[in-house]
This record gives C-alpha cells, structure tokens and sequence, in this order.
C-alpha cells in the first residue's frame, strides 16, 4: 500500500510550485516541489544519518553537498515508453506516479532538453499516422515498446534508439524517413529488438537505421563513444564535477599505480590516465570492457589495461599482481562492494582509496568494513548528479596513513 496527499493543512515554507506540468502525477523528480537549496540539506542529512546509524561512523560529518548550476535540462538519457490506451489508441511518455503499467503522454519534460521533448511529440504524431502498434505490457502484444534518446551535451549529437517487441526494420522506415527530415540534429537512430516479457529499455539484437549507430561525448579533454546500451554518466556537467572531486581527494602522483574498480567503459580511468603512471580498470561486464578498451584506444592513451571479470575473483586470485597499486577508485553498483571483494581490496593494504557511491546505505556499510581493517576515513562529500530526487551520491577518502 502507498499513502497519498489528500490535502495541506499548512504549507512548510520550504514548499515551492514546482514547475513541470506533470508533476501530480508523475513518478519522476518527486522532489520538485522542495526548494533547491532544502534538497540538498536534506540529501546531506541522509548521508550522516547513513553514516551514524548503518556504519556506526560518528567521527566525521560530510562536507557541504556540490549541487548542480542547471537543475534542469540535466539529463543526457531518458527513456520513454508506449503503451496501449482504453480508447484503442496509444501512449508515449512517462510513468505515472506508482505504477509500473500506467503511461501518460508527456507534453514537456524538464529534465532532458526541450529537443527531445519536440522529438517524442513528433514520434507520437508520426506513429499514430503510421498506424503502427504500441504494445501492451499485459497480453504482451504490439510493437513499439520505448524510445530512448541520448544526446552529447558537450558534442551536440543524438541518439533515438526505438526499442521494438520484433525484428521488422522495414515497418520504422516511414518513421525513421520523416525524424530525420523534421530533426536534422538526430545523429544516429537505431533499433534495438527486445523480444522477452521481461519491460527493459534494450534488446539483444540492435539494427542501425541511420547514421553511425554511435554518439561521442566529451569529459574534460577525452572523447568517449557511446552506444544504445552503454553505461554513461546520465548528467554530463555535474559528471565532470563528481570527476573532479574524486582527483581532488585521491591527490593522484605522477608514479602513482592506480586501480579502477567496476570501471564501467572505463571514464574515470581515462580521465585519470594523464595524472599517474598505470592505470588496471577491472569491469564484470563484457561490452563494457570492449567499449572501454576501444575508449582508451580512441583518445591514443597507452598507459591503460582492462580486466574482464568480477571484482571478487580478480583482486583476490593473484595478490602478487596486485601487489604494486598506490591508490585505487571504486565505483560500484548501488549494492556496494562483494564482502569477497571488500576484503581483497582490505588485505591489499593500498595507502590511499577513493570510494564513489550512488548509495549511502551500503557506502556506511563498506566503509565500516575498511575503517574496521585499519583505513581512516578521512572526508566525505555529497554529490548532486539527480536534482528533484532523493537520489544523492558522495565521494570519499580512505587512508592507511
């Protein structure tokens, strides 16, 4: 069950209108209506309470959050889905708030560029003017199932990706004819075909219907490319700023041996490259780790190596060969480190480690695991990558010293 506002008796004078249209009932930035300057206290807030009363950790309080200069128009990827309507017809939009299985159509979203949101409109008209088939999340039957786009916004390319329930290319080519004539910026559209029940904005064929099937973003002075299924920082400036941060604390030194753990397509040790001697990125996924060796490759950095495989079975087989790292990155998923992995990476004894987390629950939980094994924390800021949402990440830094 979920409890619904059914009036305000007196409004808390931190409560502003919020600006998006759709915000009653849409299940996106549920914080709009908070002013900006609240939600990052209070995002703060959530990092010490997780400190405190998960990891137990009183000793320091995180410094004060690194908030976003645009808390709109943020977004580099948003995903957005069909469904079919009560009156026969279709939706493209957004989720209502709640509900996995209920779409409204989004007129104008605040978070990716004002762009896209002319693109979905013109996707809508022409799909329904096509008289193709949405599908239905319930009988499993129809054929659009999303529209994803990406856009580079230091490089001005995009990407549509129109995920379908079937292989029937042919069946988009009036639709793909009349975005590239409306929408000149589109760089790239592609499809990709997901034909499993399963309600997941990607598929494991992919057909490139026009353009190179790629976009290219820029971090710093590095070019990275990315595809429909690449992982990428979804907010581009505030990435930037997240980097910059992790530099600052890991205070890289020019011999410095410096592992990457779950590197993703491997952005932060590519940024980091040009600061140490050696950079071993280590990464479960396979694509991944194809398209950050291919990262490396484009931006000419030698001094780059990519491991294939689990974080617990890499660090933990061969200490001898890991013996040599001075400072180490690790970015994991939102359920934090492998308790197998948390303890390779203790027995390690690296001098100096740079922890980044999109989940302050499990950060206090593994931070607690290395202060036990002798590290120090030693500093801890919050990071804003998702403005009007509880979402928050931190950086931070462990010491042997």
């Amino acid at each position: 069950d979920q409890g619904r506002t059914i009036a305000i008796l007196r409004r808390s004078p931190d409560r502003i209108e919020a600006r998006c249209r759709h915000y009653e009932i849409c299940g996106g930035c549920t914080w709009q209506d908070l002013a900006y300057d609240k939600q990052l206290f209070y995002k703060r807030k959530q990092v010490a309470d997780c400190l405190v009363h998960i990891g137990h950790i009183a000793d320091i309080s995180p410094g004060d959050p690194i908030g976003c200069s645009e808390p709109f128009f943020y977004r580099n990827k948003m995903e957005f889905s069909f469904n079919t309507a009560e009156n026969g017809g279709f939706v493209l939009g957004l989720h209502h708030r709640g509900h996995f299985d209920r779409i409204f159509d989004v007129n104008e979203c605040l978070l990716q560029s004002p762009l896209s949101n002319q693109i979905i409109t013109h996707l809508r008209e022409v799909t329904a003017e096509n008289e193709i088939p949405a599908y239905d999340v319930f009988s499993h039957e129809g054929f659009l199932r999303f529209a994803v786009i990406r856009e580079g916004k230091n490089t001005g390319q995009l990407m549509l990706n129109i995920v379908t329930a079937e292989n029937d290319s042919i069946r988009l080519e009036k639709i793909v004819a009349s975005l590239v004539k409306q929408f000149p910026q589109i760089t790239t559209i592609v499809n990709n075909i997901n034909e499993s029940k399963s309600n997941v904005a990607r598929g494991e064929q992919e057909n490139i219907l026009f353009g190179p099937g790629y976009i290219e973003e820029k971090l710093f002075d590095y070019k990275f490319r990315i595809y429909a299924n690449s992982f990428f920082q979804t907010n581009t400036l505030q990435a930037e700023r997240l980097y910059g941060t992790v530099f600052d604390m890991l205070r890289p030194q020019k011999d410095d041996c410096l592992l990457d753990l779950y590197c993703g397509t491997g952005t932060i040790g590519i940024c980091a490259s040009g600061k140490v001697a050696e950079v071993i990125g280590v990464e479960l996924e396979p694509s991944a780790v194809k398209a950050a060796r291919q990262n490396a490759a484009e931006n000419g950095i030698k001094n780059i190596e990519f491991e294939a495989g689990s974080v617990q079975d890499i660090i933990r087989h061969d200490n001898t060969k890991w013996g040599r790292f001075t400072a180490a990155i690790i970015d994991p998923p939102r359920a934090g480190m492998h308790p197998k992995a948390l303890k390779g990476l203790s027995e390690m004894k690296i001098g100096k480690l740079v922890y980044v987390s999109c989940n302050p629950a499990t950060f206090a939980r593994d931070g607690a695991f290395l202060i036990q094994e002798g590290y120090r924390l030693e500093q801890v800021i919050p990071v804003d990558m998702f403005p009007h949402t509880m979402h928050i990440e931190l950086v931070a830094r462990f010491s042997t010293g």
